[in-house]
């Protein structure tokens, strides 16, 4: 019966050893395709955020020439503060009828507003 019980133990203790290396190398599987997938993601955000930041920068730039807070702003076309801020950093852009109304605003064509985003 001991032998029995020696024999049980050590093909438990295998069988549970190659089982915790079965689970450690399908984390390391999952790990690895979230990491990739967050890497591509990643990048995306990053072109995204470019884009958005350039058309953020130009309205920052006009606003600034035409000596404008951003309530200011914000109070001319009918929108919150936060809203402007959000446009001026990237992280999101306006309407077409909100861009409309800055190009306006700012005394420029909507069409040479955006002709600056492509040039930078």
């Amino acid at each position: 019966m001991d032998e029995f019980n020696e024999i049980f133990v050590q093909f438990f203790a295998v069988f549970g050893t190659l089982l915790f290396f079965i689970a450690c190398i399908y984390l390391f599987y999952l790990v690895t395709k979230a990491l990739k997938k967050y890497t591509v993601s990643q990048q995306i955000r990053k072109e995204k955020a470019e884009k958005s930041k350039t058309l953020g920068e130009v309205l920052k730039n006009h606003r600034i020439e035409c000596k404008m807070t951003q309530e200011f702003v914000a109070e001319a076309i009918g929108v919150s503060r936060q809203a402007v801020s959000k446009w001026e950093s990237g992280k999101s852009d306006p309407s077409t009828t909100n861009l409309l109304a800055l190009a306006d605003l700012f005394g420029i064509s909507a069409e040479d507003l955006l002709k600056e985003v492509k040039e930078i």
